[in-house]
């Protein structure tokens, strides 16, 4: 005799299975306990909707309608495959159904002929709702019918039920047809094989290959006082007339160039007057602190 499984490991064990879950709305406390008993659960039933569109469609399990109050499953299976839980608890799915299908579903054998409606299967029955018209041309993707496996795997592999511990709404209830376009013969043969093995994690996004850091820039070291005198060629000087210009101190007509010049001169006097020297601080010829704070780069 087995309980349902809690909100928690039913969320759980359709996760560990691969699936995709929406927790939808109030799902956990919506349910019609106050209208029966609730247990031993005993399988699992597959219906289709008999509707089109996802959240029109769960909106409807979720609520129900003046006919049958919701929910009216425990989940719905979207077209791309994604579960939306709906209800936890007894829901109005199943109906009343054959006796002689319950026994043989407690013993996990061929089913009989569904010919009676004597047995109430909101109590022992989980309920997926598959979204599809059901008129025998409305397409089962693959993404729904692997889903469907999925879930109905997912809920046996807890409970340690085999394949026959799923069935499908026609096979309950005298006068149903659904799940139409699949045969249950053919779903319980996937769900056999998916049961004898462990379950399938969600497929995961490849990671991106990994990146190299950036190096840090590196910076010309400070030269000197001396280095600055007339006459004096070099690419450092280049680099240096470049970095002034950037930091809108360079009083250049022509250049930067490599040759120190009055020009640089004046520039880096600007660049001294800008981090707040004055007199004879600022006057054109670089000094360590002052230079390290320019970053002239490496060249």
């Amino acid at each position: 005799m087995a309980n349902f499984l809690s909100a928690d490991r039913l969320l759980k064990a359709l996760r560990d299975e691969g699936l995709t879950v929406v927790e939808h709305r109030s799902w956990r406390t919506n349910n019609r306990n106050h209208k029966g008993p609730i247990g031993p659960a005993h399988g699992v039933m597959i219906h289709h909707t008999v509707t089109s569109g996802t959240m029109s469609s769960v909106e409807l399990c979720y609520n129900g309608h003046s006919k049958l109050p919701g929910p009216l499953c425990h989940g719905v299976i979207a077209k791309d495959g994604t579960v939306y839980l709906v209800g936890h608890g007894r829901t109005n799915h199943a109906g009343l159904g054959d006796d002689d299908v319950l026994q043989a579903v407690i013993a996990e054998r061929e089913l009989p002929p569904d010919n009676e409606a004597n047995t109430d299967g909101n109590r022992h029955f989980y309920g997926f709702e598959a979204i599809n018209l059901g008129d025998g041309k409305d397409p089962w993707p693959a993404e729904q019918l692997l889903a469907i496996e999925r879930a109905a795997a997912a809920v046996c592999r807890t409970h340690g039920w085999g394949p026959r511990s799923v069935l499908g709404h026609l096979e309950w209830q005298p006068g149903k047809v659904d799940p139409r376009g699949f045969t249950m013969d053919s779903m319980r043969s996937r769900i056999g094989k998916r049961l004898g093995s462990a379950p399938t994690p969600p497929a995961t996004k490849p990671k991106p290959p990994a990146t190299k850091p950036r190096p840090m820039p590196t910076y010309e070291p400070f030269p000197g006082a001396a280095f600055f005198k007339s006459g004096r060629n070099s690419t450092v000087i280049t680099a240096m007339g470049k970095r002034l210009v950037a930091e809108g101190c360079g009083r250049y007509q022509v250049g930067p160039g490599p040759k120190w010049t009055a020009a640089d001169r004046k520039s880096y006097a600007a660049w001294q007057r800008k981090l707040g020297y004055t007199g004879a601080d600022a006057d054109g010829i670089p000094g360590k602190t002052s230079w390290d704070r320019l970053r002239v780069p490496n060249v």
